[in-house]
């Protein structure tokens, strides 16, 4: 069996603490190093279960640090990075640019420039994977689908740093040869989530009886993909992706949010055991964000005919496994809505 040591950055948050669970796990002959800044959407609760692994190891750290990344480097010898580490918020985005600029785009330099320099005239075997989104696309109408050759168009601060991003990773490839691939997810769902994104909040606050926020009117769409399922595209485009392309990653499930809040509505009435329609209730139509994009949807056909990829869970499955987990962790959400979870870091790493 070969052996690797993989860096994956941003690997306490969401998509990434599934990532670096099915990677140490599947891979007990890899090593993997976990860095990440634990700001506010990083939670080491959610690696409780790998953190005494023998192949995994937590580093707290940014990764615009360059000294930080050159001892590592050096250190550990890697062999490929999948590169999560991001703001990822369009509506902070909007209240506050500038920390997406530097981290999504000055942070991801940092890890080519170093890559470049670790790598240099030993490129075989080596692979910068960098993990990006689908807005960096843009808005589309009711027709079409994106797909790897679709002009980017970003429209908030958020989706620009990523499409900067994007074109600063192909850049080092074209201009170095450095080994990259790009993959453009769409809208994650599942276990883990910060509550600021759409599914956990709406979940936390019918829980709650809160009211729910919906933007205008609630005819914006997304195409949602199932968290474990994304994990697993980014292992098979990891092994198995060619060099210099990029991947699009889909749900192939486009939902109206309003029609998403409904439908989640329905499952929590039932969870709940409330009347039929008591949470529709707290359906709140708030004023529409800035440069709201109408619709997004990934046309994922080229993972399938060159990887054999497919989502393995459908929608509303994957919906009801989602809403079952925040409902079996509620320690976990009071938590994190309370800022407590920041505190695990203090207690399992600096107590000794």
């Amino acid at each position: 069996m070969s052996t690797k040591t993989l860096l994956i950055t941003g690997g306490a948050g969401f998509i990434g603490s599934h990532t670096v669970r099915l990677f140490v796990n599947k891979y007990p002959n890899y090593r993997i190093v976990n860095i990440d800044n634990l700001t506010y959407a990083g939670n080491l609760e959610n690696l409780k279960d790998v953190e005494s692994k023998e192949n995994y190891k937590f580093i707290k750290g940014d990764i615009k640090d360059t000294n930080l990344l050159e001892k590592l480097f050096s250190e550990y010898k890697f062999e490929g990075i999948i590169h999560l580490a991001a703001e990822s918020h369009v509506d902070r985005s909007i209240s506050g640019p500038m920390e997406f600029i530097t981290t999504n785009i000055i942070g991801t330099v940092a890890l080519l420039n170093v890559a470049k320099k670790h790598w240099e005239g030993e490129y075989s075997g080596k692979l910068f994977y960098h993990i990006s989104t689908d807005e960096v696309y843009g808005s589309l109408d009711d027709k079409g689908k994106f797909t790897e050759t679709t002009p980017y168009n970003p429209r908030s601060p958020y989706s620009a740093s990523k499409a900067s991003s994007d074109h600063l990773v192909r850049a080092y490839h074209y201009t170095y040869g450095l080994p990259i691939i790009i993959s453009n997810c769409s809208n994650n769902h599942g276990p883990n989530q910060f509550p600021e994104k759409l599914i956990p909040l709406a979940i936390n606050n019918i829980k709650n009886n809160k009211p729910i926020p919906v933007y205008g009117k609630g005819e914006n769409i997304r195409d949602w993909l199932y968290v474990y399922d994304h994990a697993d595209a980014i292992d098979l485009i990891y092994h198995k992706g060619r060099i210099g392309e990029t991947y699009n990653v889909g749900g192939d499930n486009e939902w109206k949010n309003i029609d998403l809040i409904r439908l989640l509505c329905r499952i929590m009435d039932k969870k709940l055991n409330r009347n039929p329609g008591d949470s529709e209730k707290l359906i709140t139509f708030v004023k529409d964000r800035a440069g709201h994009d109408k619709r997004y949807a990934i046309d994922f056909s080229k993972l399938k005919k060159e990887l054999g990829w497919g989502p393995s869970v459908d929608f509303k499955t994957g919906l009801e496994k989602t809403v079952d987990w925040y409902l079996s962790n509620s320690s976990w959400l009071t938590s994190v809505c309370s800022g407590e979870y920041q505190k695990y870091y203090d207690r399992q790493y600096l107590k000794r």
